[in-house]
């Protein structure tokens, strides 16, 4: 709309002034501002309507909320006018009044937000906040790598190597299936990543020297070792002094079709026993936590497990 004496016409409406006069201060939703002006919906609805119509206000959809807000590129008469008309009435007790409600909405969204936190304050890890998936978390987590040696063992098509590569100074990648070898390779190459290679080799033998890594990953690997002590020992052995062991693995379950459908020996392991096998190995600082349990039935829950060799 071009007009001036349009625009005042549209002015000209209580309603619509004070709609105006609020979305002057904030961006606000359909059902706020019923409630800050004790009006039916569709009365807003329709007098909404009008001003987009004429171009004073812009609307967004926020799934099933609508939220109106001033169109950003109003010209500047017609933005001139408007506020020239909301100050005329901003001593009237409906503006005062008006303002007063606008402020409890808003402070009724910011106790929502501050409720909902303090609500699962100390649960946060364990509850689904959309966005704030493990695995992304794993992506940031990763690109924190240092230039070090690592050692994915029963890597699989190494997906966590894959990432790990862009920081890593060298990354092994070790598995018993030819297919998968051949196929981590290829991956690696069309990513060109030369840091990154793939041995054919068993967790329970691993194909690598005494002290060659810094850091070794065991992850939804050991629960297919025939000696999951074995792996465990052999991760100790190809870590340098100092080096440390990371294990991501099942919590012991009773999901017997495991066995079957991937393939498991082992229906995940208790914490004791993830702890007693990284103690038997001679690792020190042992540690182990559930980081993670699914929401779908069998419920399967992750130990992370982690340990540091000693020595110099």
């Amino acid at each position: 709309m071009n007009s001036s004496w349009e625009s005042l016409k549209i002015l000209s409406d209580s309603t619509r002034l004070r709609l105006l006069a609020l979305l002057l201060k904030e961006e606000l939703s359909v059902a706020e501002l019923q409630e800050i002006l004790g009006m039916a919906q569709s009365r807003i609805s329709s007098q909404l309507a009008l001003l987009r119509q004429a171009g004073f206000v812009s609307d967004r959809r926020e799934g099933k909320k609508a939220f109106y807000s001033l169109r950003p590129s109003l010209p500047p008469r017609q933005l001139a006018l408007l506020k020239a008309a909301c100050e005329s009435v901003a001593e009237l007790p409906e503006s005062a009044e008006d303002r007063a409600s606008l402020d409890r909405s808003l402070q009724k969204r910011r106790q929502v937000s501050e409720q909902y936190f303090n609500l699962i304050a100390g649960r946060l890890g364990r509850n689904h906040c959309p966005g704030r998936s493990w695995e992304a978390i794993g992506h940031l987590a990763l690109r924190l790598v240092p230039a070090i040696t690592v050692a994915d063992l029963g890597a699989g098509e190494g997906l966590i190597s894959q990432l790990i590569a862009h920081r890593a100074e060298r990354v092994w990648c070790i598995d018993n299936s030819v297919k998968m070898v051949e196929v981590g390779t290829e991956l690696a190459k069309k990513n060109g990543l030369a840091n990154l290679t793939y041995k054919l080799g068993d967790i329970e033998q691993v194909p690598l020297p005494d002290k060659s890594v810094d850091l070794a990953i065991l992850s939804q690997a050991l629960h297919h070792a025939s000696h999951p002590q074995t792996a465990v020992d052999e991760a100790f052995r190809i870590l340098k002094p100092g080096g440390q062991l990371l294990v991501l693995d099942l919590k012991e379950h009773t999901f017997e079709k495991a066995h079957e459908l991937y393939g498991d020996l082992w229906l995940g392991f208790k914490e004791s026993a993830l702890h007693g096998f990284l103690k038997q190995a001679g690792f020190q600082k042992v540690e182990v936590a559930a980081v993670s349990r699914e929401e779908n039935e069998p419920h399967f829950e992750t130990l992370l497990a982690s340990g540091v060799k000693g020595g110099k």
